[in-house]
């Protein structure tokens, strides 16, 4: 069974930093996109950064310059560094992988969520 585990959330003062992990666990035979959402409170839910199985990257305007999405294949680990932290990206960040368990089969898989709380 394949499972999706993120951390690193956490209260942070603006201006600073936090690096999200989200680690694949079980039988993976490989890995295609992974991707970061968030979703803030009384908000839709909204593509923060993905990253292929290639490297290539893809970061939401509303984060670039700022947010950096990078994988570790070797550790089926996907991450998400956040620097300069507004109080605007509070929200609960989620992972969602597409994972192949085997080679005849693609599934999509989500993270519980990690909570990231900037304050002023």
């Amino acid at each position: 069974q394949v499972q999706l585990v993120e951390s690193g959330g956490g209260l942070v003062q603006a201006g600073g930093s936090l690096r999200l992990s989200c680690a694949a666990s079980g039988i993976i035979f490989a890995i295609n996109d992974m991707v970061w959402y968030r979703q803030a409170p009384g908000k839709q839910r909204e593509l923060v950064a993905a990253i292929t199985s290639g490297g290539s990257t893809n970061v939401a305007d509303s984060v670039k310059g700022r947010f950096t999405i990078s994988r570790d294949n070797a550790k089926n680990t996907v991450y998400l560094q956040m620097n300069s932290l507004k109080p605007e990206d509070t929200a609960v960040y989620s992972c969602n992988a597409q994972i192949s368990p085997t080679p005849w089969n693609t599934n999509d898989y989500w993270g519980q969520g990690t909570q990231v709380t900037v304050s002023s």
